[in-house]
């Protein structure tokens, strides 16, 4: 008996290189237009999010140390596909992220002391998606918001807002989650369901190689690409590093989705540069060798170069970088500032309206408290 024959590859879409140099990939070449128009703002916005995201991510990442907060979620190493990805979707689309897309929510107007209020413990929710560009709450169950995005992806196919043939109003669901998720149950029940009812959504993973301690490696013997066709959708691998593929291949899989064409599945190859959380020491399982490997590939320096290239002046990088700093200046300010919750904050958005229950037990809860010697704290 001869082994069987395996080849479970696939090719990883890339228009710029790690040296910052414009040379896509054969697979690449069809979304070069889609790089081509865009507007030299929008190239150096691409620059400024990524940058202001990471300096937020080390400022938040020092809070977190000096017990500010109570966790923080690094992205650091991830910026190009968050950015790229977020700025391919048009207003009227809804963003499910996991809990580490923070720049994704700016790009869609989130006020990030939002997130540090979450983090620092000074909420019991978040925000509301509809007054901060359809960016949904984070979800810390792994792959959960796979299956809230398909419910809401098939809410719009049935409520006739997506493949109407009208661009400007017809809207896609994009929802993002990392390698890890795409083990749980939740992640392959989605693309089951979205498959099913071809809804107008794109599966967005993050593969930044880690899982935690368990690496990719573990969990898939074949590119996580693969597991699109698999359910029936196409699915495409690409350069997770690179901000214009990000955007271009997430800008036409949107596109389609919102004209009908059902669900795809994106695959961007990053890496997470830092630890999973805050209460995590990566040092304990990876090696210094891949970490330096990736730190070559860095999303931000390989763009730098690429529109210092296309002539980009020292004087707008120098005023990236003072934004920046400015930018996370002002939201520690703020994140200290934050108020800790009352108890009445508890209770008063489990439902939508006042609820007699949640009064009654409100009122149990200051009686409780009232017993103790002097009273609630």
């Amino acid at each position: 008996m001869t082994a069987r024959q395996r080849d479970f590859t696939a090719p990883r879409v890339r228009l710029l290189t790690p040296a910052g140099e414009l040379r896509p990939t054969p697979e690449a070449e069809p979304y070069l237009p889609l790089v081509e128009a865009l507007p030299d703002e929008m190239l150096e916005r691409f620059y400024r999010d990524m940058v202001v995201s990471r300096r937020i991510d080390i400022a938040s990442a020092n809070m977190q140390r000096q017990g500010q907060l109570a966790l923080w979620v690094p992205s650091h190493g991830q910026e190009a596909a968050q950015v790229g990805s977020a700025h391919a979707a048009r207003a009227q689309d809804h963003l499910f992220p996991s809990y580490r897309e923070h720049i994704v929510g700016m790009i869609r107007g989130l006020d990030p002391v939002h997130i540090l209020e979450l983090l620092r413990g000074a909420t019991l929710g978040g925000w509301n998606p509809d007054e901060n560009g359809n960016f949904h709450l984070y979800t810390l169950v792994l792959a959960a918001q796979t299956l809230h995005a398909t419910g809401y992806a098939m809410g719009l196919q049935f409520d006739g807002l997506s493949g109407t043939g009208e661009p400007e109003t017809d809207a896609a669901v994009l929802v993002y989650y990392g390698d890890g998720a795409t083990s749980q149950g939740d992640a392959n029940e989605a693309l089951v369901f979205a498959s099913s009812y071809q809804t107008p959504q794109v599966f967005f993973i993050q593969n930044n190689h880690w899982a935690i301690s368990v690496p990719v490696s573990r969990q898939s013997r074949s590119p996580l690409s693969l597991r699109g066709g698999g359910f029936g959708m196409p699915g495409v691998r690409i350069d997770g590093n690179d901000v214009l593929v990000s955007y271009a291949v997430t800008r036409q899989s949107l596109d389609e989705a919102r004209a009908g064409a059902g669900p795809s599945l994106i695959e961007a190859l990053t890496y997470r540069m830092g630890a999973h959380t805050t209460a995590d020491d990566p040092t304990k399982y990876r090696a210094d060798a891949e970490v330096q490997h990736w730190a070559e590939r860095d999303p931000i320096t390989r763009y730098r170069t690429w529109l210092a290239g296309r002539g980009a002046s020292a004087a707008f990088f120098d005023d990236v970088d003072t934004e920046a700093s400015d930018v996370a200046s002002d939201l520690r300010r703020r994140a200290l500032e934050l108020p800790a919750p009352t108890r009445e904050k508890i209770f008063a958005h489990v439902y939508s309206e006042p609820h007699p229950v949640m009064a009654e037990e409100l009122a149990w809860l200051e009686a409780y408290e009232a017993g103790f010697e002097g009273g609630p704290a």
